[in-house]
């Protein structure tokens, strides 16, 4: 090999490596100095905790196989991303963005703008439904979308704009997905408890996934007084920048929650074997 092409070899070498280990600017948007330090990023749940794993009438995806009759697949992609997919087929993602792309193309994409992190402006075109979680023309989101076996709807909240002592509203909005008799509820980036009027549109509860981060979106004991509002059975952390943070978030609810550790990212859900106690499930990935 020329001298030339030696150093373009170490060239593209030290692109690529720098590509693999430092989050881009976008990144750096939501996740800030935290986020562009490889010591900062969240573990995996220790192997000791195993034992923790087995929540009572709740299956653990051990791959991920389709679902069966009467079962919705959750899949925690990482960051504010989930996949959904229902028996009948229909496959959606949260908060889709170019950072945390799903295994396939969904046929329904939601998206909330607080941080590039949680939408993007190319959406795969393959898509079939995009539902954008703010305001456009000047009115709020309003999306009740009806595909196969799922339906998917949205309440606006209100997010801080940042940089500035100022409120968007309804710039943020909570995602519900409807399959199988389950509710999932996508609280997207969070920055207020909900009032009645947000309670009475969401309704049913069954799984909430909650950003926990304590700081971009809302405070811990806010986002617990969230939870203790919504009463779902299964309550899914995401959002979260190190184990610290989550161990924070889940010393707030151990008394009123059990706490199980996955080891796999991938849950099943069937309406008669929710738990009967509420209980946290955190299901490991890039937070």
């Amino acid at each position: 090999m020329t001298p030339y092409r030696n150093r373009l070899s170490l060239v593209f070498s030290l692109v690529f490596l720098i590509g693999v280990w430092i989050p881009g600017a976008a990144w750096a948007a939501c996740l800030g100095a935290v986020a562009q330090n490889p010591l900062y990023w969240p573990a995996l749940p220790p192997a000791q905790e195993k034992a923790k794993t087995q929540l009572a009438g709740l299956s653990l995806a051990q791959a991920q196989p389709a679902p069966r009759g009467g079962e919705v697949l959750l899949r925690f992609v990482g960051h504010a991303t989930f996949w959904i997919q229902t028996p009948g087929g229909a496959t959606a993602a949260t908060d889709y963005n170019d950072y945390m792309r799903p295994p396939a193309v969904p046929d329904i994409a939601t998206m909330n703008h607080a941080h590039s992190t949680h939408f993007t402006d190319a959406p795969d075109p393959a898509i079939k439904h995009v539902l954008r979680g703010w305001p456009y023309m000047g009115k709020p989101a309003r999306h009740n979308l009806s595909y196969k076996d799922m339906r998917v709807r949205n309440v606006p909240t209100n997010i801080r704009r940042w940089g500035a002592n100022d409120t968007e509203y309804d710039g943020n909005s909570i995602f519900i997905f409807e399959a199988a008799d389950i509710c999932i509820v996508h609280l997207g980036h969070l920055h207020h408890t909900l009032t009645p009027g947000h309670l009475a549109d969401i309704g049913q509860s069954d799984v909430v996934l909650v950003p926990v981060d304590g700081g971009y979106t809302l405070n811990q004991l806010q986002m617990r007084d969230v939870i203790l509002q919504l009463k779902p059975s299964l309550v899914v952390p995401m959002h979260y920048f190190s184990e610290s943070t989550l161990e924070r978030f889940l010393s707030l609810l151990r008394e009123s929650h059990e706490i199980t550790l996955s080891q796999e990212s991938s849950i099943m859900l069937r309406r008669e074997t929710l738990p009967k106690k509420p209980t946290v499930v955190v299901l490991p990935g890039p937070h």
